[in-house]
């Protein structure tokens, strides 16, 4: 009996191992099972995300075509525990009419976006009313707001720019053009100074996060990759 008292605690304390206390996820993408489909009304050609070896590594493989849609991850994390994004991504190419500032330009090979959730309890009036419409017509609550962290088509005159569809959503720029095509970057963001630097207020408390390629408007190609993703304390 001993020896199994042993063994559950050393399995135990391997589990507790596995996932650090300053981690919230680790994603390899050795399956998508953590990840749902991210699609919108309007839109009827989705994007592809598959599953590829590289090196000896799992990497996700983002491909548009005159498409959009995403994956989102399944779990909801608190943004004030676990601020810190970390991500490895590479791109085979931009998109020639891509323009981060206009309607038929707001298209991105890649990009990884923090969704943050709506609370009614900390809306005014006028906003709890028009959430509310909102969810009578789609059945649920639309975002909060989000942060877009994407590879900008071209260079911009400022590295945050409202999205050309609502002013409840910022388009962070990271990397442009193709000057990097081809090569893997590290990136590593705040959400929370990132999301006071955008929108100059907090943050709400509770968010998802999403990877998307998206070139419905210019009616482009392109192909995307994202190694891991970490959220985490720091």
């Amino acid at each position: 009996m001993k020896n199994i008292f042993y063994i559950s605690l050393i399995l135990l304390l391997i589990a507790s191992a596995a996932v650090p206390e300053n981690r919230f996820i680790r994603e390899d993408f050795n399956s998508r099972v953590r990840w749902e489909p991210l699609t919108f009304p309007k839109i009827k050609k989705h994007s592809t995300y598959t599953i590829v070896k590289e090196d000896n590594r799992n990497i996700l493989k983002a491909e548009s075509n005159a498409s959009a849609s995403g994956l989102i991850l399944k779990e909801k994390f608190n943004v004030y525990t676990y601020p810190a994004v970390k991500w490895r991504w590479k791109i085979d190419n931009v998109f020639k009419s891509g323009d981060a500032r206009l309607k038929k330009g707001d298209d991105y090979p890649i990009r990884v976006y923090v969704i943050f959730k709506y609370n009614p309890e900390k809306a005014n009036l006028a906003t709890r009313a028009q959430y509310s419409a909102a969810k009578l017509i789609y059945g649920e609550y639309p975002p909060h707001s989000s942060l877009n962290y994407i590879w900008a088509n071209r260079k911009h005159s400022s590295a945050i720019l409202t999205s050309p569809y609502t002013d409840r959503s910022k388009m962070i720029i990271l990397q442009h053009g193709e000057s990097r095509k081809g090569e893997w970057i590290d990136e590593r963001v705040n959400i929370l100074n990132d999301y006071r630097k955008a929108f100059g207020e907090d943050p709400p408390e509770i968010a998802g996060i999403a990877i998307m390629s998206d070139s419905d408007n210019t009616g482009e190609s392109s192909t995307a990759y994202i190694e891991y993703i970490e959220i985490g304390k720091r």
